[in-house]
């Protein structure tokens, strides 16, 4: 194993990481307030719909991403007993974001879309409410991964 291909894991764990993270952020401290302040369910909903279908799948890459590149420096770089905490932290919090994405994007989601294609605004309200909940986990879990990412091998 070469510096290059250590580098190219590196950049790509990250890269994956700032996606699935910044659009969390976005979507949550950005886009939620205004789309809630400005437009009715009848709009809201659809919306929402749309983001997802744009943000879903860079999710199940960067989900992808990170899991071939984590495990690949884990067992090939530092080794499970090599790893210092901060790194099998990082494994764990990520294996948790992985579950929740999953749920959200199996259980709430498709009922969202149901919903808003049956026209059904109160129902796709309280699904929307859902992913906006497992969504501001996500991101507060997220966000400390990355905390413990950067500053964990200095601890």
């Amino acid at each position: 194993m070469g510096n290059t291909t250590m580098a190219l894991a590196i950049i790509l764990h990250v890269l994956a990481a700032v996606i699935w993270v910044g659009g969390m952020f976005f979507a949550w401290m950005i886009l939620r307030p205004i789309a809630a302040g400005q437009l009715e369910p009848p709009q809201r909903l659809p919306l929402w719909v749309g983001v997802f279908k744009r943000f879903f799948p860079w999710v199940w890459l960067a989900v992808i991403v990170l899991l071939g590149t984590g495990l690949w420096m884990l067992f090939a770089v530092f080794g499970m007993a090599g790893a210092r905490w901060h790194i099998h932290l990082m494994l764990l919090t990520g294996l948790v974001m992985m579950g929740i994405f999953g749920h959200i994007y199996f259980v709430p989601y498709p009922r969202l879309k149901a919903a808003v294609e049956g026209h059904a605004w109160l129902e796709g309200g309280k699904h929307l409410a859902q992913i906006r909940r497992w969504i501001g986990i996500n991101l507060i879990i997220g966000l400390v991964t990355v905390a413990i990412a950067s500053g964990g091998r200095f601890l």
